[in-house]
């Protein structure tokens, strides 16, 4: 048995568990979007919110009033700016350290599962389109295996066996756009976020430093 052959008998599959595979990638998809977008949720605005009030007490050198503010914050900013705080004491470099260290992995926890969207988004069309050709192949193999049947009967055959192989193309692309679009706009929320705490955590960094600079 050479290699097409093979192949024809994998073919034979069909499309169908092409299709099973397409919906468990897009009940993972839309899991996924209803977290992130809870997630994303609940942190949109709180370093900006935590920055007004954090910055009135670091003025009023109200260290445990500040270290209680961000002890409970869960926003990245707020996060970075708890450890900052718990080592103000070891000076300038420790906490500009401490603020390069932390980002990364806050980013990290902002970006969980993305990568999964952006995966599912550029790759279902080539899976359902994979699909199709299964389809299209296992249709032609049948018909060769039919024998000799009418034009009318053959015609019929191709269009409606072609016509079941194009509903993975058609899955594929209705399981990848709302993912590029859920992917695009969370990509864009991370980018916002990790901006409001670099935002908290410079002021953080700068009032630190200036009131260790006057001791």
């Amino acid at each position: 048995m050479n290699l097409t052959e093979k192949f024809l008998q994998l073919a034979a599959v069909g499309s169908e568990w092409i299709l099973w595979l397409l919906i468990v990638l897009s009940l993972i998809s839309v899991g996924i979007m209803f977290e992130r977008w809870l997630f994303y949720r609940t942190l949109t605005g709180k370093d900006t919110a935590l920055l007004r009030t954090l910055h009135e007490a670091l003025a009023e050198h109200e260290i445990d009033r500040a270290d209680r503010m961000v002890k409970v914050a869960t926003a990245p900013g707020g996060r970075i700016a708890s450890a900052m705080l718990d080592n103000r004491q070891r000076g300038a470099t420790a906490m500009s350290s401490i603020m390069s260290a932390m980002r990364p992995a806050e980013k990290l926890r902002l970006e969980k599962n993305l990568s999964f969207l952006g995966t599912v988004g550029a790759n279902a069309p080539f899976i359902g389109l994979l699909g199709t050709v299964l389809g299209i192949i296992t249709t032609f193999r049948m018909l060769e295996q039919a024998g000799t049947m009418g034009t009318a009967d053959y015609s019929a055959a191709v269009m409606g066996g072609i016509y079941e192989a194009l509903v993975a193309t058609a899955v594929g692309l209705l399981v990848a756009i709302p993912a590029v679009i859920a992917f695009n706009i969370f990509q864009r929320k991370v980018k916002l976020l990790l901006g409001e705490a670099d935002a908290l955590t410079n002021m953080v960094h700068a009032l630190l430093v200036g009131d260790s600079s006057k001791d």
